[in-house]
């Protein structure tokens, strides 16, 4: 077990970018910086597998970029990283690893591995393979027509990003749904489409406990059987098992409570997978179904050489890295509070919010490893929209606003579609935009002026294919954790969602009752409002 490493404030190199950003840092202009160096693109830019990233609109220079290499040396950020892959304990509060790079290991490179996680190898390629064999059986049967995906944050996010980013490659004889919400509403407009007799239920939930997963699931099952006669209606107990298991699934790690609720076809996963981290495990099913088993293994090969780039590139070539570390000079020398993402490409609409799960709820956290209190901030607001409608939306106060938000633009080279001209006019307005940050507009008239020299990363893939999905996610999924490695955090804990859903257990019974007692005036008021 590695020991806990020192916070970045506590390396000596802290100091050093201290006195470099008030010496250089907080005054360098992007513009005069190319100007000085015509190899500034060259020397700040990385090709990683299946990404090519522009890092060069970013408010850094040599010595600067020098000095958060060496703050990562000195926080001993790679054996961290390594401690990650040998299968440690690296989520300590939980006592838990954090493997979810092994679910896209391949199966013929187990001699690589530490002896100890071998049989666990195998285990996840059973696992694997049982799924995309049922996957393909799913692809191939006419009569299933709908696949309804049952879940919440890492169960919804991961799965949805994933079948819309790939959606060249989507199989639709079928139809794919996600439900996530426990309104109503959701998942009633949903039912109003299905014909139950053609429908396929992936109730997808790591403890098969999670209230609003459960709550629609319930609400399904009831649906499912009312419509096939079996709903207030004597039950035959051998019929009610054949129909659920051949319209429902479940994708989780407590197969007895899936048992319970009536699912008996099950695909596991492990206590070692966080929900934001799970898309590569049997979550993943919904991705297979609609793309098929051969290129949901190209996802996990695409990964896969993610994680070796993190793995084996040095500090000053590793892609990742060189991220986290902006995140670190941005957040912590800068100040800047939030960070946008800008996809380039529709089927990546649903990418800033899964980031937003990944980030904030991996690095949202306001005490270190020791529980002590961190004298400064960690992961920034992540948010974002497809950056086409962005430009005519909130483009605006990112242009001329008062705050500065680092940009990250996320384009694709070549275009999936034969719709002639559509995709250089995107692309065009991808180059322009990243431009007009970094040079503004210099005019008299203030209310045209745009003061320009604001930070942007470029992230650019050959093609959106399963292999660079793959590895756009690790990418950022090593990026987060190397940032929480930094901070000095446990970036796989996700504590602050508990708090709300234990108070709702409270309240609800008390919106039946309109027992009042105990709280506070603002909710007891409310309570009241809602029960008149």
């Amino acid at each position: 077990m590695t020991t806990l490493t020192s916070r970045c404030d506590r390396a000596p190199a802290w100091s050093l970018l201290q006195d470099l950003y008030e010496r250089r840092g907080r005054a360098l202009d992007l513009r005069e910086a190319f100007a000085q160096d015509a190899g500034r693109f060259q020397r700040f830019s990385l090709q990683a597998p299946q990404v090519f990233a522009d890092l060069s609109k970013n408010l850094v220079d040599v010595e600067i970029n020098d000095a958060l290499t060496e703050l990562a040396r000195q926080c001993e950020l790679e054996a961290q990283r390594d401690a990650m892959f040998a299968g440690e304990q690296v989520n300590r509060t939980e006592g838990r690893a954090a493997m979810h790079w092994l679910l896209r290991y391949p199966r013929g490179a187990a001699s690589a591995l530490p002896a100890s996680l071998r049989p666990v190898l195998a285990e996840v390629h059973t696992v694997l393979d049982a799924m995309l064999a049922y996957a393909e059986a799913v692809r191939t049967d006419p009569d299933i027509t709908d696949v309804v995906n049952i879940g919440i944050g890492g169960s919804d996010l991961g799965p949805l990003l994933a079948v819309q980013a790939l959606d060249p490659y989507v199989d639709h004889r079928k139809r794919y749904h996600f439900v996530s919400s426990v309104d109503g509403h959701e998942l009633s407009a949903v039912l109003r489409s299905l014909r139950p007799e053609r429908t396929l239920f992936l109730v997808a939930s790591k403890t098969f406990t999670t209230m609003e997963t459960m709550t629609n699931a319930c609400t399904a099952r009831d649906w499912f059987l009312g419509k096939i006669g079996y709903l207030g209606e004597p039950r035959n107990p051998a019929d009610v098992a054949r129909y659920m298991e051949r319209h429902f699934c479940a994708l989780t790690s407590n197969a007895a409570a899936a048992a319970e609720f009536g699912a008996t076809r099950t695909f596991p996963f492990w206590d070692w997978v966080g929900g934001r981290y799970s898309m590569w495990s049997s979550i993943g099913l919904m991705i297979a179904i609609a793309v098929g088993a051969e290129r949901f293994r190209a996802l996990l090969a695409g990964a896969h050489a993610m994680d070796q780039h993190f793995r084996e590139a040095p500090l000053e070539q590793n892609l990742p890295v060189r991220m986290a570390l902006l995140d670190i000079w941005h957040r912590n020398f800068h100040g800047f509070g939030s960070r946008n993402i800008a996809p380039y490409h529709s089927g990546l609409s649903r990418l800033p919010a899964y980031l937003q799960q990944l980030a904030m709820e991996s690095n949202g956290k306001r005490v270190d490893m020791a529980g002590e209190t961190l004298p400064y901030a960690t992961a920034p607001v992540v948010w974002g929209e497809p950056a086409a409608n962005g430009q005519h939306a909130y483009f605006q106060m990112l242009h001329q606003g008062s705050d500065v938000i680092p940009m990250e633009f996320v384009a694709v080279k070549h275009a999936l579609h034969e719709l002639p001209g559509h995709h250089v006019k995107l692309l065009a307005n991808a180059l322009a935009q990243a431009q007009a940050f970094m040079q503004g507009r210099q005019t008299e008239d203030r209310h045209r002026h745009m003061p320009g020299n604001r930070p942007s990363s470029f992230l650019l893939l050959e093609s959106l294919t399963p292999e660079s999905l793959g590895a756009l996610i690790a990418l950022y999924e090593h990026r987060v954790f190397a940032a929480g490695a930094l901070w000095g955090i446990n970036s796989f804990d996700q504590f602050g969602v508990e708090l709300g859903k234990v108070l709702a257990l409270d309240i609800e019974p008390r919106l039946a009752s309109g027992d009042a007692s105990g709280l506070d005036g603002s909710t007891a008021g409310l309570l009241a409002r809602l029960r008149s």
